[in-house]
């Protein structure tokens, strides 16, 4: 699960639903009550035993004794960084061709959120890779690789038999989520599509 305030307001509720062995990635960067906010969403994460990711933010991160971070493409460099200083951390990186995939695994990340696989709402301007070279990319991955961009149910079904280890996504699913592939997605009990 992504968070977005705009674009899902029920982040707690969205994290209420996630099923056992999801992530939540705090990313709300605008907001102005952010710490107070992720305070809020880490302590729903506690109780769940969900993982819980702060996005570029390796300090917030820290404070809010998260178990990991998500840095954007552009902040490879500083995943390397924070991966010395906190080897137990679970760290993404935002990674948009095979070359992004690369640099990611060679900074220390653990998995990267490989996007847009497909039309995105949030992005309509960027051309998506689509179901065959998002399979392509994955296969030659040196990382575990997340699915981001345009997920919904029936997207979601084109990435079977792809080497991924999951998905994510902020409002295509109904409620933000990430969630394990596997032979069946089971989705949150609210589960709709948007």
């Amino acid at each position: 699960m992504i968070t977005d305030q705009t674009r899902v307001p029920r982040v707690i509720e969205s994290v209420q639903a996630l099923p056992k062995g999801s992530a939540v990635l705090f990313r709300d960067y605008e907001l102005p009550c952010r710490l107070e906010a992720a305070k809020a969403v880490r302590e729903v994460c506690l109780r769940r035993r969900l993982r819980f990711l702060v996005a570029g933010n390796g300090h917030l991160a820290a404070h809010l004794r998260a178990d990991g971070i998500h840095m954007p493409e552009s902040g490879v460099e500083s995943a390397r960084s924070w991966r010395r200083r906190r080897p137990e951390w679970f760290i993404t990186v935002a990674a948009h061709s095979h070359k992004s995939l690369w640099r990611a695994a060679r900074a220390g990340a653990d998995a990267a959120l490989l996007s847009p696989v497909f039309a995105t709402v949030s992005h309509p301007d960027i051309t998506p890779m689509e179901s065959l070279k998002f399979a392509s990319l994955t296969f030659q991955s040196p990382l575990p690789v997340y699915a981001l961009g345009g997920i919904n149910a029936k997207t979601a079904s084109r990435l079977f038999g792809t080497k991924l280890c999951g998905i994510a996504a902020v409002s295509g699913l109904g409620l933000s989520s990430a969630l394990p592939i596997g032979p069946k997605i089971n989705y949150p009990p609210a589960f709709y599509s948007t």
